[in-house]
């Protein structure tokens, strides 16, 4: 069982499903069960369709001709972001604050180091679970990979149309919440990072509370808010 944070909130499981962990609700609600999968389906796509370093998460976290820095995702979700950055050559690091994603990495994690298309790309991606806004240097000191850039993509609150959120962000809100500390964490990542913090937003929201950023760079939907310290491959 998960605890999902509310006695109102219908019941999520985690569960074995053919060669995977999903994590199930009630499917009129939270739709089909979650599962993070490096191999197939969308992360499959964006591998091999994906743009490469002109993505915007690619731009953001500065990988570009003849660099390559290592990157820390302190808000791990899914690990969307981190395939993409692994795949284009980048060692990361996720972190992870919430069990039951954190199990759900570790087993999509698995199942792509198995995988030979994806051994590579899973060999850069190291997984640790913690709180990145209470005690991001003591994770970040606990492995190998170095904090040249911290990635962060904190949940933006709940709008008034909720019906319209899609299922699955419905499913991850219920477990991981809001981030009212992402003003914290971004200050804890600032304090880390050796090069640079980039902050993924929606386009029109406003930027976390403190420092202002350095530059933006965005797309039709979404941006990023870079902090930088000092050059990357300087």
């Amino acid at each position: 069982m998960v605890d999902e944070g509310g006695a109102d909130e219908p019941e999520l499981t985690l569960a074995r499903q053919s060669d995977r962990l999903v994590l199930a609700g009630d499917p009129h609600r939270y739709g089909h069960p979650l599962a993070v999968d490096f191999v197939a389906g969308r992360a499959a796509h964006r591998r091999r369709f994906g743009g490469g370093r002109g993505q915007l998460v690619a731009r953001a976290c500065g990988l570009a001709k003849g660099v390559t820095p290592s990157v820390v995702d302190a808000t791990a979700g899914l690990g969307r972001d981190a395939f993409v950055l692994a795949s284009l050559g980048a060692e990361v690091l996720m972190v992870e604050r919430v069990a039951a994603i954190f199990a759900l990495l570790e087993d999509g994690l698995a199942r792509a180091l198995a995988d030979p298309e994806t051994r590579e790309i899973a060999a850069r991606m190291h997984l640790v679970h913690g709180d990145a806004g209470r005690a991001l240097s003591t994770l970040v000191a606990s492995r190998e990979v170095a904090p040249e850039v911290i990635h962060l993509d904190p949940m933006f609150p709940h709008r008034e149309k909720s019906a319209l959120v899609k299922k699955e962000m419905r499913l991850f809100r219920t477990l991981a919440g809001d981030d009212p500390d992402a003003p914290r964490l971004l200050e804890a990542a600032l304090d880390v990072a050796t090069h640079r913090v980039v902050v993924k937003r929606p386009r029109k929201a406003p930027p976390l509370e403190g420092p202002p950023p350095r530059h933006v760079i965005a797309d039709k939907t979404s941006r990023y808010d870079l902090y930088v310290h000092r050059r990357l491959g300087a």
